[in-house]
């Protein structure tokens, strides 16, 4: 299923699953995601919330939180099992036989990840075996929309008016529609091609056209090791918001983004408590001096690397508080965004030994923001880079000067901060507190 976002595709996937478990006794099914982590946030929530929650009061089915020896799984009363897994975590999936397979954001697999899911479709309950998913639309060029146009993989388009959430049966839209799509409304380019409009169309004009996904995107481990050196680079915002990515530096000397706070609404010592939350743990002996102000800081012992470096973005007030709250020092960003943008190109290029120089670890956020979700705006920085394209002019002709267009690009300035940091720096700058 292909459209537009909100249009009900990921519900009517669960519903199929959950239907099909019901009315045949001893089924197998699977839900999965690239990441098990991201499967969480988002499927797994409208499973509980809308689709299962009837069946569970009145015990048509129970949740089994999985073992050393199976993953976790929600068990029918008939004999039938749903499992959960993400393709990062393959061991417990890969070796079991399904009758359905849903794929929550197919565009997320590589073509290898499909078509060894179709190998399991084998159980033999189901008077058909069959895998299938729901995606946003991508670029033209992805494996599953070449499979689609080449007729391998059968699609249904979906369109906001099929979603009865958001228009009634006379196709009139709903006052829950009217606020969804006006959102949808605002965003502009490829996003809402993409996500207004359900176009699989590329970005014209994509600044960072080195950045391929099956290149730039990791699938290793969240907490680097210790011996790495960490980085941090943040953009201040509330409104728009606020980004604060943690970098690394393997052992190759490629940057890697592998944790990432990308919120709005909140405070900059709000952040710093998050910020804290994330790095260190209570110090359980630890006692405030009676009176004296406390900051984030305060009764925490770190538990990774100290960052060795925190580059902001030009706000003094914003990196004012940061200070105080973490009891760090930062530094301002180099802004010269032409140099900055050709540093990221030069690091996103692959090098001799078959790697570039900069990668982005999947399922980085320490929680996402649900108003931009819904807003269909970017929720991390990896869902702004295949966005982030030049400026044009009112004729829609690119700009003399190349300049990036300022749409939803917080994450892009916190990423080119960073590495101007590291590679264009001429001298080292050291403040101290």
């Amino acid at each position: 299923m292909s459209g537009a976002a909100g249009t009900g595709k990921s519900r009517a996937c669960l519903e199929k699953m959950h239907l099909a478990a019901l009315v045949t006794p001893g089924m197998r099914g699977l839900i999965v995601r690239k990441t098990l982590a991201s499967l969480g946030s988002t499927a797994l929530v409208t499973w509980r919330e809308h689709v299962v929650k009837e069946g569970m009061v009145v015990g048509e089915l129970e949740f089994y939180g999985g073992s050393s020896q199976e993953p976790p799984q929600y068990r029918y009363r008939n004999g039938s099992v749903i499992v959960i897994g993400g393709i990062d975590k393959p061991s417990k999936i890969m070796s079991s036989e399904y009758d359905l397979i849903y794929v929550q954001e197919a565009i997320e697999l590589t073509e290898s990840d499909w078509e060894s899911l179709t190998t399991r479709l084998r159980n033999g309950k189901l008077t058909y075996q069959q895998i299938i998913s729901d995606t946003n639309p991508d670029r033209p060029t992805h494996w599953l929309n070449q499979r689609i146009e080449k007729g391998q993989t059968e699609v249904i388009w979906c369109r906001h008016e099929d979603n009865p959430r958001l228009f009634d049966e006379d196709g009139n839209v709903t006052t829950d529609g009217a606020s969804y799509i006006s959102k949808l409304d605002r965003l502009t380019g490829v996003r809402k091609a993409r996500l207004r409009y359900g176009k699989w169309i590329a970005a014209e004009g994509i600044v960072y056209d080195e950045y391929d996904p099956e290149i730039h995107l990791l699938d290793k481990p969240k907490m680097p090791p210790f011996d790495w050196p960490r980085f941090w680079s943040i953009d201040f915002g509330y409104t728009n918001p606020f980004v604060c990515q943690f970098w690394t530096m393997d052992q190759f000397g490629r940057l890697i983004l592998y944790r990432e706070i990308y919120h709005t609404r909140r405070t900059v010592d709000q952040h710093a408590q998050t910020i804290m939350k994330h790095v260190s743990i209570v110090d359980r002996e630890y006692r405030h001096p009676e009176g004296a102000e406390r900051f984030a800081y305060h009764g925490r012992i770190w538990r990774e690397p100290k960052p060795q470096v925190i580059v902001c973005d030009h706000d003094a007030e914003g990196r004012a508080t940061l200070e105080r709250e973490l009891g760090l020092s930062t530094v301002p960003a180099m802004k010269a965004v032409s140099d900055g943008i050709q540093a990221v190109q030069m690091r996103l290029r692959v090098q001799g030994d078959g790697l570039p120089r900069l990668g982005l670890v999947r399922d980085v956020l320490v929680e996402r923001d649900t108003e931009l979700a819904e807003a269909g705006r970017p929720t991390s920085t990896l869902e702004e880079i295949t966005g982030y394209v030049w400026a044009r002019d009112a004729s829609g002709k690119k700009l003399e000067k190349e300049q990036p267009a300022k749409n939803d690009d917080h994450g892009m300035d916190a990423m080119r901060y960073l590495v101007a940091e590291r590679d264009l720096a001429a001298r080292p700058r050291v403040r101290w507190l």
